[in-house]
């Protein structure tokens, strides 16, 4: 499509209050909230080294724990000549995976570490409109805000904190003019999965010392529900997931609460509680009935352990554990 063409749809599409699409409502977020022209692309914002490193050194520990699931996607993805990015809450990229034989046409793109593709930026793109509406987008060509972004195509996941606030989101970007839409829409599910990976990693390395007990709630689009509960048997974190199946603080940190009470009423056999005993059957069984060992393994009390096993209907006689 021309280039004047593409501009003229873009700020025609922008013009009504009431956009239909929600691309039509990022456009127009584009234009009218941060003030861009579609005919006037600014050059690509690219932090310099000293600010980069700090950026990287604020979220030093959640790298670590994504840089594994990065090297996973890149080798998924890596054949088809893609480039996969990590970046922060703001849109700058923290991290990227790319081939040599790709490198520089992503660097001429402006797909590289430190630059900025927050919607404020570069308007409309797969990075900055999956960080300003908190939700997996694909960005298709002539999609973009800017025409000389429409030689790409984007494919996003957000990342939740362990706070329920956005942190990251990931991307995979690709120049190829072979890649349809039902090819991206197939590296978009893998971006998801991977990005949902990464969220339940950090989770659980946030919460070192607790238990954290899982559940799958139809009909949620990020349906994994990670709770962490103390020694005292107190639900002490929750992922976003789970804050929002069970009504908790939407974000910050989270006020311990029983977990019998977050859970459900104990004649209400939730996913949570099934999870728990079917971890603390696993415990009695590899500790042969034991409940001091069971206890120990499970990193809990005997006494809790004993109060647990009450209240899930579970008999410390091995016996009887499959009966339970």
């Amino acid at each position: 499509m021309p280039e004047h063409r593409h501009e003229d749809r873009v700020a025609q599409a922008s013009q009504s209050p009431g956009a239909v699409t929600r691309l039509a409502a990022s456009w127009r977020r584009s234009m009218v909230k941060h003030g861009l022209d579609p005919a006037r692309a600014p050059l690509v914002r690219r932090l310099d080294a000293r600010e980069l490193a700090e950026r990287h050194e604020r979220l030093d520990g959640f790298v670590a724990v994504a840089r594994p699931q990065l090297d996973h996607l890149f080798q998924l993805v890596c054949p088809t000549g893609c480039n996969v990015l990590l970046t922060d809450s703001t849109g700058i990229v923290l991290e990227q995976r790319v081939n040599e034989a790709d490198a520089a046409t992503f660097r001429d793109w402006g797909l590289w570490a430190g630059t900025d593709w927050s919607e404020a930026a570069e308007g409309t793109n797969g990075i900055g409109t999956c960080l300003a509406e908190g939700r997996q987008v694909t960005i298709h060509r002539n999609e973009h805000f800017y025409a000389r972004n429409t030689g790409l195509s984007c494919m996003d996941a957000p990342i939740w904190g362990p706070d329920g606030r956005l942190i990251a989101a990931l991307d995979v970007s690709t120049a190829r003019l072979d890649h349809s839409e039902r090819w991206n829409a197939l590296i978009a599910a893998q971006v998801a999965q991977s990005a949902r990976q990464i969220e339940a990693a950090f989770f659980r390395v946030s919460f070192p010392c607790a238990r954290i007990i899982t559940a799958q709630i139809d009909g949620m689009d990020d349906a994994t529900l990670l709770v962490a509960v103390d020694k005292d048997d107190l639900a002490i974190g929750a992922n976003r997931a789970a804050r929002r199946a069970y009504g908790l603080e939407k974000e910050g940190q989270l006020r311990p609460r029983p977990a019998s009470d977050l859970f459900g009423r104990e004649d209400e056999v939730t996913g949570f509680e099934r999870a728990e005993r079917a971890a603390v059957i696993r415990a009695l069984a590899r500790a042969e009935g034991n409940v001091s060992a069971a206890a120990r393994a499970l990193g809990v009390g005997r006494a809790t352990l004993y109060r647990r096993m009450t209240r899930l209907g579970i008999s410390e006689n091995r016996g009887r554990l499959s009966q339970g």
